[in-house]
């Protein structure tokens, strides 16, 4: 079955978590910008339900890699105390199992792959819930994103449309594997009610804690160098990469419940002027869990807290065993190297060199086991003429090669990778 949800029509299903948008900066002093208080309450579920060693693996291989205060979080042989919030001083305390066998059940909102029915060879992603979240926006909005450019009068490159597009063709690939699936974003439109003029006073607290004072309202166009500095790039960016993606979790968490969300997108490498970009020979595939915080975010209560709901609820169990089996189906589909980061922000992990930890709003806020997807350089050369072919059945002659529409090899990638995981780990 496929459903699609759209932000404007769930208003009548979905409160209106929106209450920290209109929070100037000062208010909140200790949350990441938009964020919302955390009710600490809520981990009181995980208590007894890790041992002590698991939680110091977890903590120190995938989630603060980049190292954490002992005044964030203390951990004994027998409990952790957690910072809950910074001004009051207040902590949580989380006990540990002594072993697994006294581990209690985790109670999540998502179904291990232990817990699922047996499996069915000729389904085998029945009894699974799969939402495909397309990154980002794409249509009118591609320009905004920055994610848009142009060679000459040939057709744009827009990767919201162009994720679109895959999570469509790969919603019926799924559907025909047993697997129940949604599509988080099914138009090129936000799925927030929200607009950038709604984050114009947020914007302003931003660039006045970054020091600008008296900031510009707009900027000169893309070329200028100063335009962070503007109260219109800032609610724009607040608007496409934080509220938008805030949205998209309160529509996994409190209306989809799925097992698994697929992120789905494309990479780049730098092109300069969206209207004259460079186009460049790199090409290259990753994937990305949640993990790898840095210490200033751990810092923020909302990002603490909802590190340790992640850790917590075990996501990783089912994200690292998937991510390494897509990993393989992607390489060896798309034969392309790892894409390698020049930054560290990130936390290599498993052995294939195609996975990595980082702490994306996603990949974070979304409840379940999540896997952010990154194939392809769109502005590879190679890359760049097969969007220009567009979709297509079967297979054409592009740059010498035969080969099926790029859309379509990376839905064969991903239908394979989940395949071959389900039927190998399904009992």
């Amino acid at each position: 079955m496929l459903a699609s949800v759209h932000g404007r029509a769930l208003a009548a299903f979905l409160p209106l978590i929106i209450a920290a948008a209109v929070l100037r900066a000062e208010d909140a002093p200790n949350l990441s910008t938009l964020g919302r208080r955390p009710d600490w309450s809520e981990l009181e579920k995980y208590q007894e339900t890790m041992t002590h060693d698991r939680f110091v693996e977890l903590i120190n291989q995938v989630y603060c890699t980049h190292g954490f205060s002992p005044d964030l979080i203390k951990i004994d042989a027998d409990s952790a105390t957690i910072l809950t919030d910074k001004t009051a001083k207040t902590f949580f305390k989380l006990r540990f199992a002594r072993t697994n066998a006294d581990a209690k059940p985790v109670v999540n909102p998502w179904t291990a792959t232990k817990s699922l029915p047996p499996k069915n060879e000729a389904e085998p992603l029945s009894d699974l819930r799969i939402a495909l979240d397309p990154g980002h926006l794409g249509g009118d909005w591609a320009k905004m994103e920055e994610r848009w450019f142009q060679i000459g009068n040939e057709e744009p490159v827009r990767e919201g449309d162009m994720t679109l597009l895959v999570a469509r063709l790969l919603a019926s690939r799924l559907q025909a594997l047993g697997a129940t699936v949604t599509l988080v974003r099914d138009k090129a439109e936000p799925v927030t009610p929200n607009r950038p003029d709604d984050f114009k006073q947020i914007a302003r607290d931003v660039l006045r804690r970054a020091g600008t004072e008296k900031p510009r309202e707009d900027f000169d166009g893309p070329d200028d160098p100063l335009r962070e500095q503007t109260v219109r790039w800032q609610s724009e960016l607040l608007f496409y990469r934080n509220g938008e993606i805030r949205r998209r979790a309160d529509i996994v968490n409190f209306r989809l419940h799925p097992d698994l969300v697929l992120c789905l997108h494309f990479n780049a490498e730098p092109w300069g002027d969206p209207k004259n970009p460079t186009l460049v020979e790199n090409n290259h595939v990753h994937l990305l869990v949640n993990g790898a915080y840095l210490q200033a975010e751990l810092d923020d209560d909302d990002e603490r807290f909802e590190m340790l709901e992640k850790l917590l609820s075990s996501a990783f169990n089912e994200e690292s065993g998937l991510a390494e089996v897509l990993a393989g189906s992607l390489a060896s589909t798309t034969e392309l190297p790892p894409y390698h980061y020049k930054t560290e922000n990130v936390t290599p992990l498993g052995k294939s060199g195609y996975i990595y930890a980082r702490n994306l709003i996603a990949t974070r806020l979304y409840r379940c086991p999540t896997l952010y997807l990154e194939p392809y350089a769109m502005n590879s050369r190679d890359v760049y003429q097969r969007i220009q072919a567009g979709d297509y059945e079967g297979t054409r002659k592009i740059n010498g090669v035969v080969r099926p529409s790029i859309y379509r090899e990376y839905v064969e990638a991903v239908a394979n990778g989940l395949t071959e995981y389900y039927r190998a780990t399904r009992k």
